[in-house]
This record gives C-alpha cells, sequence and structure tokens, in this order.
C-alpha cells in the first residue's frame, strides 16, 4: 500500500534532526564566506513569518539574518530558509481551508528587492490581493521580473 502524501502542515511539524550547524565547506567560501551556517527548521521560519504586524513586512534575507542571529552563525541557508517559507505559506492555506483563521501571514514575506512570491499560494496576483487589502501598493514587475511592494524598504520589520 502506498503512503499517502504529507500534509503541509506535516511538511511544517517535521523538524527533521533541524535546526543544525555546518562549518562553511571550501566550495561554499568563494560564495558565502568562512565561519559556520544554520539550516533551520521549517517552524523556525514560520515563528518568524508570525511576528510580521499587519502593514510591515519581511524578507527572506531579513528572516535569515535573524536566525543566523538566532544561532550565533554567519548566515542561515538560503536554499532551505526559502523552502521553509514556501512550505510555512502552504500550511498556513491549508490550516485555513480547515476553518483555522489565526494563520501565518505568508503574504507579509518578500523576496529580495521586494518582489512577490510565484511560487506562494495563488502566485503573485493572490499575494498581491492581500497586500493592498492591507493598504500597499503593488509595482508591476518589469519584463520576467514578479511585481513588487512600493517602498517596501521602509516598512520592513527587522
Amino acid at each position: 500500500m502506498m503512503k499517502g502524501k504529507k500534509s503541509w502542515q506535516e511538511k511544517l511539524n517535521n523538524d527533521n534532526g533541524l535546526p543544525k550547524i555546518q562549518t562553511v565547506t571550501p566550495g561554499m567560501r568563494q560564495n558565502w564566506g568562512q565561519g559556520t551556517f544554520v539550516i533551520p527548521a521549517p517552524r523556525e521560519v514560520d515563528a518568524i513569518m508570525k511576528t510580521v504586524p499587519k502593514g510591515k513586512l519581511l524578507t527572506i534575507n531579513i528572516i535569515r539574518e535573524k536566525l543566523a542571529r538566532q544561532h550565533g552563525t554567519n548566515f542561515a541557508c538560503p536554499l532551505t530558509s526559502g523552502i521553509f517559507c514556501w512550505i510555512a505559506a502552504n500550511a498556513a492555506e491549508e490550516a485555513y481551508a480547515a476553518g483555522i483563521k489565526d494563520i501565518t501571514p505568508w503574504w507579509r514575506t518578500l523576496k529580495t528587492g521586494g518582489e512577490l512570491n510565484p511560487k506562494f499560494p495563488g502566485g503573485t496576483d493572490e499575494q498581491a490581493a492581500r497586500l493592498i487589502a492591507e493598504g500597499h501598493t503593488i509595482v508591476p514587475g518589469k519584463g520576467k521580473k514578479p511585481p513588487t511592494v512600493k517602498d517596501w524598504e521602509k516598512k520592513t520589520v527587522l
């Protein structure tokens, strides 16, 4: 018998031995420098995303900075941090669909440069609609670039 697919909530709550502190390998040094980095647990990323009040914003890089400070490392893994933002967003929508109203405000988390995240539930259209409802102005993307939030830098929570 095949196992059922894991729910987003199960993915969010599966720490898989994380967080883990790792030493920067010689192959990584050119991009990341020396020292240590943290591979966060999904719930750590979700916990940071939950702290953003209405009207404020967060970027994945700010999440990574907070994680690095929490763990006393030079940086947080960009790949897993981004994946766990995506899992947190989908878990929040899954919870909302199940009737839970108090969910992680994933739409307040932006990519680098204030960009909306096309991989979030409903894509950039859904994220834009929720941000507009909270009073933000969305600037259309140029070419293949996703839309951004106007003056996002002034609205970020550090």
